[in-house]
C-alpha cells in the first residue's frame, strides 16, 4: 500500500487512541482479566501497534472504573503477587454496544467514502 507522501495527511497515532476504551471494553467482555493480561489481548483489535503502553492501559482503566463501566478488585487466589482483576459492569456492556453501533456507522461511511473515489477515480472498473 503506498502511504501518502505529506505526512500531514497520514492519520495521527493520537486518534487510534481514541478506540483504546472500547478495545478495553470488548477485551473485558470477553472475559474478566487482570491488566497485563488485557494488554495483550486488545493488541489484536489493531489500535495500538505494537504492546500497548501498560502506563496508558491503566490510565484508562482508572477512568473507565471511575465512570462505572469497568469494576475491580484484588484476586489473591492465584499462586504468586495478587492482581487486580478487572470486570465489565452492566453499564460497561451498554456503553460498548454503543460504540459498536457507532464504530459499525464510520465503518459504512468509509467504505462508502473509499467506493465513492474509485468510481471517480476509474480504479472501480476493473
Amino acid at each position: 500500500m503506498i502511504e501518502p507522501k505529506n505526512r500531514k495527511a497520514r492519520p495521527r497515532q493520537g486518534r487510534r487512541e481514541r478506540y483504546i476504551q472500547p478495545s478495553i471494553l470488548l477485551g473485558l467482555y470477553a472475559r474478566p482479566s487482570h491488566g497485563y493480561e488485557l494488554i495483550q489481548s486488545i493488541q489484536r483489535f489493531g489500535f495500538v501497534e505494537g504492546q500497548a503502553p501498560p502506563g496508558m492501559i491503566y490510565r484508562h482503566l482508572h477512568q473507565l472504573e471511575g465512570d462505572g463501566l469497568v469494576s475491580s478488585e484484588w484476586n489473591t487466589e492465584a499462586a504468586g503477587p495478587a492482581r487486580r482483576m478487572y470486570y465489565l459492569t452492566e453499564e460497561g456492556r451498554e456503553t460498548l454496544a454503543l460504540w459498536v453501533d457507532y464504530m459499525d456507522r464510520q465503518a459504512r461511511t468509509l467504505s462508502a467514502f473509499v467506493e465513492q473515489y474509485r468510481l471517480v477515480s476509474g480504479e472501480g472498473d476493473g
